[in-house]
């Protein structure tokens, strides 16, 4: 080669290695703005003594997430430390510390779909404390299984069945797994005080309908990012996957509005469902296997919140195993039905894997939130006191109200 030819080929891999860089970061970011839409949409779910500690509960679980996911929860899940030199740690433009960041903003989506859960009733310290235990050790436990190939999983799966679990951006890794933690936590905080009276169960309307329609909104729009990003290269960007998220927002949307007969909520709420579940196959499935996958999420998220809320003790307050966890599951079977090319989609999945991943998943969850959230109760206790809860967690913890109107 000559020396012309090894200056274009050095030119066009540092070109490349930045485009990739910033494209990776431009994700990290829209995934992050996704806080703002977590909290925005619980900030006009909860009452209105409740507004200021929904904020700032995602916000600090966000800066106790970054400490448990560089120190520990990265290492457990990739592998890799920061324990360099900055001259080593920038190298290649630094693309190693913005996978870092992006893959952060997804392990940080845990304790923000749980913070929806366990809304109006939970001590602000000892879920912090929870947080840092369940990002740093819980969800990347899965994490690393998963999308790099720890303890010989995927290996098996391909061994046994001919493919991996595919689970592109995550319906089981993060919604899934986010959503079955948050059952558990809700459960062991019992229902707020209040939702029963004289037997019925009586349900708390939204504070604040445009808040809940800007979390909304964040969410859908920064999805793009959370999906499309996904594929953490410039050369990976497909408009499959853009047009599959935009299908299944679309088919739960329409679905909410039908099944959810007007109701804001629902209707807000349908979009995200179908989000959450074609995460896992965006990559594989036709847009007609995507629209059909977020109908089906908007009608799993409707029918069983509305369940929870009339029939039984789960005090869920934004519906978040419903939305993220029932949904991410669906989502990760979905993959191994709609990606199937005899469905129209890619192929190189199969149903039996994909349900078993999912499976997997789910009974990490539920045993790193038992322990997590349960030795935190039994040693300092979730819950609020009854006279706490009353005034409202922003009085209690924060001292101050969402408005001042004097």
């Amino acid at each position: 080669m000559t020396e012309s030819m090894t200056q274009v080929t050095g030119a066009v891999q540092a070109l490349t290695q930045s485009a990739d860089t910033l494209f990776l970061l431009l994700g990290a970011i829209m995934v992050f703005l996704m806080h703002a839409g977590f909290a925005f949409l619980e900030v006009g779910t909860v009452r209105q003594k409740n507004q200021v500690n929904a904020l700032v509960k995602i916000l600090a679980d966000f800066g106790v997430s970054t400490i448990a996911y560089f120190f520990i929860g990265y290492w457990l899940a990739y592998g890799a430390t920061f324990f360099a030199d900055a001259e080593t740690l920038s190298a290649g433009n630094g693309f190693a510390l913005v996978k870092f960041f992006f893959l952060l903003t997804f392990a940080a989506a845990i304790p923000a779909i749980v913070s929806g859960g366990i809304a109006e009733r939970a001590r602000f310290n000892p879920v912090l404390i929870s947080t840092f235990f369940i990002v740093g050790l819980v969800y990347p436990l899965f994490e690393g299984m998963i999308w790099n190939g720890n303890f010989g999983l995927q290996a098996w799966f391909e061994g046994h069945f001919g493919a991996a679990f595919h689970d592109f951006a995550g319906s089981v890794v993060v919604h899934a797994v986010g959503g079955w933690i948050a059952l558990v936590a809700v459960m062991l905080l019992g229902m707020r005080k209040g939702r029963i009276r004289a037997g019925k169960h009586t349900n708390f309307a939204p504070s604040n309908i445009p808040f809940l329609a800007l979390g909304a909104w964040i969410l859908s729009v920064g999805w793009f990012g959370f999906n499309v990003m996904s594929a953490q290269s410039i050369n990976g960007v497909s408009g499959l996957v853009a047009v599959n998220s935009l299908m299944a927002m679309v088919g739960g949307i329409l679905a909410a509005v039908v099944l959810g007969k007007n109701d804001p909520g629902f209707i807000h709420n349908g979009p995200l469902a179908g989000l959450v579940a074609v995460c896992a196959g965006s990559d594989l499935m036709h847009p007609l296997g995507a629209l059909v996958t977020g109908v089906v999420a908007a009608a799993i998220f409707v029918w069983l919140f509305t369940y929870l809320q009339n029939h039984t003790k789960i005090d869920d307050v934004l519906g978040v195993w419903p939305l993220h966890g029932v949904c991410g599951a669906w989502g990760g079977i979905a993959a191994g039905i709609f990606g199937l090319q005899s469905l129209g989609g890619l192929g190189g999945v199969s149903f039996i894997v994909q349900l078993l991943g999912t499976v997997i998943g789910i009974a990490i969850a539920l045993a790193g939130s038992f322990i997590v959230y349960g030795l935190v109760d039994k040693l300092s206790g979730l819950r609020l006191s009854e006279e706490d809860e009353f005034n409202g967690a922003d009085l209690a913890i924060h001292k101050i109200s969402a408005t001042n109107l004097e």
